[in-house]
């Protein structure tokens, strides 16, 4: 199926095809996920408009404060996901995303919230505009690797070692950029030629690397927002049964 501008609540006065498109699967009762950044909050505004519009029973758990802070704004009603056994739905955006349905994220610095909503979530679902769809994740967008500020140096020269090269983030202010969690965040360019499942597996093996922005088979739905107002769904095809 391919969305347009125009379709579902846009006759409500939505008018957002791709957060609609993602929000198709929302049900009455769910439990949302909602990730952070610019595309996500797409997702949060066009989710607070069909409540506000239909009377939607949903709760919501977000992966940063700031996203949470837009969410309570808006009107949703905010879970505590400590609480929670599972999310019924995950709505997120991503950095860059290609079409073996890899997604890099970590713009926001909020990887490991981010991962953990994933594992939680019966179904995954991210936004990309066209712009951001690679031929492999990490040719275009920096993959952040949140590390512990305890063994920075060591955890960073493990990284070295592997031959990637990254700079610690640091916010407007010139100090470094704190997590929601009180990590940091380094940012590493790849080359484009990396096995990714490879370098997953050995960043998951550095103790101090709290998490990264490899999100290799979290996306069950991703969906590609065309200049043309299109939105195009790439969908994760099921294991054959053997």
């Amino acid at each position: 199926m391919i969305w347009h501008r125009g379709s579902a609540l846009s006759e409500q006065g939505v008018g957002d095809a791709l957060a609609e498109a993602a929000l198709e699967s929302v049900r009455n009762g769910m439990v949302i996920g909602l990730g952070a950044g610019r595309t996500a909050a797409r997702g949060i505004r066009a989710l607070a408009d069909r409540v506000r519009l239909t009377g939607l029973k949903v709760e919501c758990v977000c992966a940063s404060e700031a996203a949470e802070a837009l969410a309570r704004e808006v009107g949703l009603t905010i879970a505590d996901f400590a609480l929670l056994e599972k999310l019924d739905l995950l709505i997120d955006g991503a950095d860059e995303v290609d079409r073996k349905m890899r997604v890099l994220k970590g713009s926001r610095g909020a990887v490991t919230r981010e991962r953990m909503l994933c594992w939680a979530s019966e179904r995954t679902v991210f936004m990309v505009g066209e712009r951001k769809v690679a031929e492999q994740i990490g040719s275009q967008a920096t993959l952040a690797i949140a590390i512990m500020p305890f063994g920075m140096t060591p955890t960073r020269n493990a990284i070295r070692e592997l031959g990637l090269n990254g700079v610690v983030r640091v916010g407007y202010n010139g100090d470094y950029f704190i997590t929601d969690n009180g990590n940091l965040i380094l940012d590493v360019s790849l080359d484009g030629n990396e096995d990714l499942e490879d370098l997953a597996t050995t960043l998951n093996d550095i103790p101090g690397i709290v998490d990264h922005g490899l999100f290799l088979n979290e996306a069950d739905l991703i969906l590609i927002e065309h200049e043309d107002g299109t939105v195009e769904p790439l969908h994760r095809t099921p294991p054959a049964r053997g």
